[in-house]
């Protein structure tokens, strides 16, 4: 039982939720702003006591050692008198009243020198001392260091720091409270930094919960001074306005599978139920049959188009890009083509120079200027002209291959040409013609598929579809 009960524990707290500071991403980045503030402020800190407090000790390490060197030099030169008569002319000549010397024997017996005796703490040879002196009877803080002579002499050489000690300590006190002072700012510069972060965040966040519930009309608000976070209000709201125009897209396709596909459904259901009930032999049932299997194939064929559109619009043919000639693929189209013109009466005439280089699925681009061509003739007049034309941008530098695909029918109208490549649209001249809506919105997913673009324009008369095709796009490298 207690094992029972501690694994029970343990599992709760580690289900525990954090704090709601640690779970605050403002909190965070004003606790790492606060951090980096204070790394900043310390490191300056440290550098301007170097710089000033390290710097007297350096100075005063520098007049020591030059002074020993002086010493050890007439030492060498003159012997003990010379080194005695060098020490006494220095006292004399001292005019800040700062120099410390003290030359003693081997049993520490006082030679010359401004102390009265050699300090019980210097006990160990060429080290620094800093410690509390008595000098001319007033008390007095020294820094020294001990040099032993030839012959069992002892040399002790400082200066008295007593004045640069406190403005040492007035230094070190003054940058600890500049440091709580900055730390103190930076701490306010967080809690500053986190409602910035906060406000900044709340629309974005108030947003997210409408869309979350339904309402897909909220939009991130911008403030207008284009920085960052303006940015990503504009990222945020052409996603939005993305995601509406698919939920609306998704509403018109659901509304016109239920339109298109129910009177071809009910058909085949009643000619089927005509049949069972009063086909008279096996022939007409088998005609009634044929012909509902024929609005059937219908049917299926609408939703492999549906099928297909998503599958290009997914971009999983992608791995299928090679590189191609499109002018061979343009002649086979026209070459297949021209016996169906010519039974409507209509003339189809090709212009594509080679080569047309282009990097790309073939299938796919086929389809889609097979598409362009089952368009126009579907809707040219007998005695009209359909062009089919390739050609390469940019002169002679391999770029954009153009597809343009020209008949002389009705067209369509400037207001409609937004609406073409959706799915299932109809416009008022294509009412009464066969056919799906389906045709141009595969050609517009081939398009984007190869990072391409489908223009439709008036071609005065008739209808001028103009497929770009970059020769080599991101998406296909």
């Amino acid at each position: 039982m207690r094992a029972a009960g501690r694994r029970w524990l343990r599992a709760r707290h580690a289900r525990a939720p954090r704090p709601y500071l640690l779970r605050s991403a403002g909190v965070r980045f004003a606790f790492l702003y606060a951090m980096v503030f204070g790394a900043s402020a310390l490191a300056l800190a440290l550098f301007l006591w170097w710089a000033t407090a390290g710097l007297l000790d350096r100075q005063v390490q520098a007049a020591i050692n030059a002074d020993a060197q002086g010493l050890a030099e007439r030492y060498h030169e003159g012997g003990l008198p010379a080194l005695v008569a060098t020490i006494q002319n220095r006292l004399a000549q001292n005019v800040d009243d700062n120099a410390i010397y003290l030359l003693v024997d081997a049993a520490l017996h006082p030679i010359v020198g401004n102390l009265t005796e050699w300090p019980a703490q210097v006990t160990q040879p060429n080290s620094w001392f800093e410690l509390p002196v008595t000098r001319a009877g007033i008390e007095s803080l020294a820094r020294m260091h001990r040099y032993d002579l030839l012959g069992g002499f002892h040399l002790l050489i400082g200066r008295d720091v007593k004045a640069r000690a406190k403005l040492r300590a007035l230094l070190t006190d003054g940058l600890l409270w500049a440091l709580g002072v900055m730390v103190g700012l930076g701490f306010a510069g967080a809690l500053l930094i986190r409602g910035v972060f906060r406000a900044a965040l709340a629309d974005v966040s108030a947003t997210a919960m409408a869309i979350s519930g339904g309402d897909l009309s909220h939009r991130v608000r911008r403030s207008g001074r284009g920085d960052e976070f303006d940015r990503l209000a504009e990222t945020i709201n052409d996603m939005l306005d993305r995601i509406a125009r698919l939920m609306d897209g998704v509403r018109q396709v659901s509304n016109a599978i239920a339109h298109d596909l129910r009177t071809p459904i009910t058909r085949a259901r009643a000619r089927l139920e005509d049949a069972a009930a009063h086909a008279e032999c096996a022939e007409d049932l088998r005609a009634a049959i044929e012909r509902a299997t024929v609005d059937l194939d219908g049917v299926v064929g609408v939703f492999q188009a549906l099928l297909r559109i998503a599958e290009i619009e997914a971009g999983a043919r992608r791995s299928a890009f090679a590189p191609l000639d499109l002018a061979p693929l343009l002649a086979d189209l026209a070459e297949l083509y021209v016996a169906v013109a010519e039974e409507q009466g209509v003339r189809l005439v090709l212009d594509a120079p080679a080569p047309l280089p282009l990097l790309g699925d073939r299938e796919l681009i086929q389809q889609a200027v097979a598409n362009l061509l089952d368009n126009a003739l579907k809707f040219s007049p007998p005695g009209g002209e359909i062009r089919l034309q390739g050609r390469r941008l940019n002169g002679s530098v391999p770029g954009s291959v153009e597809v343009v695909v020209a008949d002389a029918g009705p067209g369509i109208p400037a207001e409609d040409r937004e609406h073409a490549m959706e799915r299932f649209f109809r416009g008022e001249t294509a009412r009464d013609t066969p056919g799906s809506g389906l045709g141009l919105a595969l050609v517009q997913a081939v398009s984007q598929l190869h990072g391409g673009v489908l223009r439709l324009e008036d071609n005065a008369p008739g209808l001028r579809a103009v497929l770009m095709l970059p020769a080599k796009t991101e998406n296909a490298a």
